[in-house]
């Protein structure tokens, strides 16, 4: 499995995400993240009733302030039966410092019943074909076909 650490998302720090002490308000910063490890577990089990169901230790390293722009990262740790398991870092673009790791995010793949349902998955990848077949075909007739990474190499993949 890959080590390396992707960084897709960025968010811009405004005042509505600030706490009392005129920093990023950490449960701003947690929704965020889980967020996007539910955006990019859906991409990767194919299955849009996709949940969180575990973080483990959230440790807090530095903060950020108005006006700065932060960057979320993700990596897959492991693949379980009906889950897929990511590790998080979020770090300021403009002082390279991290703001939060996240060791474990457990994100599981649902049935219509609401219970865990077999993925099938054991690999990252960074095509679109992936997408749950339900969504894939509400995309407009004319736009640019689905997978548009020729291969799976991710080139927004940064090491950390």
């Amino acid at each position: 499995m890959p080590n390396s650490m992707n960084f897709h998302s960025r968010k811009w720090v405004k005042p509505e995400d600030l706490n009392a002490n005129q920093s990023l308000f950490g449960g701003s910063l947690l929704r965020w993240i889980d967020e996007e490890a539910a955006i990019y577990a859906i991409i990767q089990l194919g299955n849009e009733r996709t949940v969180t169901k575990y973080m483990s230790e959230i440790n807090f390293v530095s903060s950020a302030r108005q006006g700065d722009i932060i960057e979320m990262g993700l990596a897959v740790v492991n693949w379980g039966r009906t889950s897929l398991t990511l590790k998080a870092v979020v770090r300021n673009v403009f002082t390279g410092e991290v703001i939060i790791k996240i060791d474990k995010i457990v994100m599981v793949s649902l049935g219509d019943d609401g219970e865990p349902k077999p993925h099938g998955y054991t690999s990252v990848t960074f095509k679109r074909d992936r997408v749950p077949h339900r969504l894939a075909s509400r995309r407009a007739n004319d736009a640019p076909p689905v997978a548009t990474v020729q291969d799976d190499a991710d080139p927004f993949a940064d090491t950390l």
